[in-house]
């Protein structure tokens, strides 16, 4: 039972001067002439991604004047869905976990542009790849004691789980947690599997506490996993907490209808698109925020400024801060990731009925994992079809990323069909999605890196650094974060404005 707790958990951050060669975009000025005047607005968010939408969304709904820019010519950040001959195909995020309120109060609030979409409760099955086939993860006591993925000891070891010591190192990774608690084949065939499908990483690598924060907090209030599991399925759970129900979740007819309901709530008016040279520097209490659109120069000010970029775009950012004060968070590691969408209209293969399948570290294949997208979300594939989307590289193989399509075909396609039972393995609809950044990897040096940003933030009063750096890494934990920000500034400004602070 305790592999299925374990499981469980991991599926779980005034009047404005203008001169007669101006124009207005919104409540920004652009400006040809590059003279240092101001467009004033209370927020500036950059990177229009699912954090830096969702905090201008609600930002604007508390009155706030908000202004977004972002690098690309689209919103959404690695979010994106395309339409192609009766497949939906999502060519980043596949899905989320509904494991914070806020997730679903967004599409509450969202009602009218985007409907919340949770997975087919009968593909909740997960696969794992063993001696050349897949086995289901059990569900139950006996299938438990049945499978095939653990070892005799290990299954007779974990009655002992609720006895053992809490651990004491807060740098403990997973891999030491998981050996110290369950056992090697724990580890090799449910935690590792799992970990390269939700971090793309390394179990050796990630720290428990940062990674992994609530399965940490179990162990440390309850003692045990399993003492901690059945305890709290007794505690009482506020009406709100409710909404965190821990299913999988997408947006009806694929992500983009989400990131278009925020870009239309916002107002295509106060986002900027294809921003280049994008630099913040400050003047006396406020920050003045440069960037380049349309090209011709565009400055504005603002008393809040988000950044929700990667590790690696903070420096030429912030140039007034020194690279030795941004060194704790620019070293942030990523693993890079390549996504391959494959789409068959009469699927030959075997049985999909399953959320997807992982492949263990030691099994030597070259795929971290698939998922069955056509299996758990409505209309994603024609009715006899199937669509699957195969991950390779993360960590473990960072190389893969730079392989050619070609390469990257043969090897997908010699996994898929002797892995699936394929007699014909070429997809009708083969796409290939290569991410430099996927998944911040959250190991060793995170506590530096998160002391290093509230210190950048005290000494920086507005200056508020967002996104992937901190607070998780799930589309959930993105919604938050933008959430809780949001709401922040939402009060401080209004208690400034009636004179409490």
């Amino acid at each position: 039972m305790i592999a299925i707790i374990f499981i469980h958990i991991l599926t779980l951050s005034s009047a404005v001067k203008r001169s007669p060669d101006t124009h207005r975009i919104g409540p920004l000025i652009i400006y040809t002439n590059r003279k240092m005047d101001t467009g004033k607005v209370d927020v500036t968010i950059i990177g229009a991604g699912l954090t830096g939408l969702t905090a201008a969304y609600y930002l604007k709904k508390d009155g706030c004047k908000v202004i977004l820019i972002e690098k690309n010519s689209r919103t959404g950040g690695v979010i994106d869905t395309v339409k192609e001959d009766g497949f939906v195909i999502e060519t980043g995020p596949n899905t989320g976990v509904l494991s914070h309120p806020e997730v679903a109060e967004l599409f509450e609030d969202l009602s009218d542009g985007c409907t919340l979409e949770t997975a087919n409760p009968e593909s909740k099955r997960r696969l794992i790849w063993k001696s050349g086939s897949w086995h289901a993860l059990p569900d139950g006591l006996v299938k438990a004691i049945k499978t095939p993925l653990f070892s005799f000891g290990d299954k007779f070891r974990i009655l002992g789980e609720p006895f053992r010591r809490k651990g004491t190192n807060p740098f403990e990774t997973l891999e030491e947690l998981v050996l110290r608690r369950m056992g090697r084949s724990y580890l090799d065939y449910a935690v590792d599997p799992f970990i390269s499908g939700i971090y793309a990483g390394n179990p050796s690598y990630l720290v428990t506490r940062f990674a992994l924060p609530k399965l940490y907090s179990l162990e440390q209030n309850y003692g045990s996993f399993i003492k901690g599991a059945i305890k709290k399925g007794f505690e009482p759970v506020e009406p709100r907490m409710k909404k965190a129900t821990k299913e999988v979740f997408s947006a009806g007819n694929g992500l983009s209808t989400l990131v278009s309901a925020l870009e239309v709530s916002i107002g295509k008016e106060n986002i900027i698109l294809n921003s280049k040279n994008t630099s913040v520097s400050l003047s006396g209490n406020k920050y003045i925020v440069s960037t380049t659109a349309v090209n011709e120069a565009a400055y504005f000010e603002s008393e809040y400024v988000i950044t929700t970029v990667d590790a690696g775009a903070l420096e030429p950012l912030l140039p007034f801060i020194s690279p030795e004060e941004l060194s704790a968070i620019t070293n942030l590691e990523y693993a890079k990731v390549v996504q391959v969408v494959l789409a068959y209209k009469d699927w030959q293969g075997i049985d999909l009925n399953a959320f997807g399948g992982l492949v263990p570290t030691r099994e030597n294949r070259r795929i971290l994992g698939v998922l069955f997208t056509s299996s758990f979300f409505k209309n994603r594939a024609p009715e006899e079809g199937a669509l699957l989307s195969v991950f390779l590289g993360g960590t473990k193989r960072p190389g893969y990323i730079d392989l050619s399509d070609d390469e990257i075909k043969k090897i997908v396609f010699e996994e898929v069909s002797e892995m699936f039972k394929l007699s014909t393995p070429q997809p009708d609809i083969c796409r290939i999605f290569r991410y430099q950044k996927a998944i911040p990897q959250y190991g060793k040096t995170s506590e530096k890196r998160l002391e290093a940003i509230s210190g950048l933030q005290d000494k920086y009063p507005g200056l508020i650094l967002a996104g992937g750096i901190r607070d998780g890494i799930g589309m959930a934990d993105r919604i938050k974060q933008a959430c809780l920000i949001a709401s922040e500034i939402s009060v401080s400004k209004s208690a400034s404005e009636t004179g409490y602070y």
